[in-house]
C-alpha cells in the first residue's frame, strides 16, 4: 500500500515539475529575430525571422534573407499560406533551429505574409 502511494506521489511531483517547465519565460526563452542570431543559436531555438524568401533550393528547402543575412530553411507543404510568395514577397517564419554536423536551418511551422 505504502509503495502505491509513494508511486502517485511521484508522479505527481513530476508531472507538476514538468507542466511548470513548459510555461518557462525566463532567460534564454525568447525566441531568436535575426538570420545572424540564428546562425550562433543552439539547436531547437525558437525563431521568429521577417525577411523573403529569395529562392527555392531544392525540395522544401529555400534560401530566407533578412537584413542581417541569409539561411537555409525547410518549409513543408502544409505550412504554406494560401496566397502566393514569390522573392519580393515580405513574411514572418516561426520555427525553430535545426542545428547538425553540416550546419544550421530553421524548420518552419508556420509563414505569414508581411502586408
Amino acid at each position: 500500500m505504502k509503495l502505491q502511494q509513494l508511486s502517485l506521489l511521484i508522479a505527481a511531483g513530476l508531472f507538476s515539475t514538468l507542466t511548470l517547465a513548459a510555461g518557462y519565460t525566463g532567460p534564454g526563452a525568447a525566441a531568436v529575430t535575426t538570420v545572424k542570431a540564428a546562425m550562433d543559436a543552439s539547436d531547437d531555438t525558437p525563431v521568429v525571422l521577417e525577411g523573403k524568401i529569395t529562392k527555392r533550393i531544392k525540395g522544401d528547402i529555400y534560401e530566407f534573407q533578412d537584413a542581417t543575412g541569409s539561411m537555409k530553411v525547410e518549409i513543408d507543404d502544409e505550412d504554406w499560406p494560401a496566397a502566393d510568395i514569390n522573392h519580393i514577397t515580405r513574411v514572418k517564419l516561426f520555427g525553430e533551429v535545426d542545428r547538425d554536423l553540416i550546419g544550421r536551418e530553421i524548420d518552419v511551422e508556420r509563414v505569414e505574409l508581411i502586408q
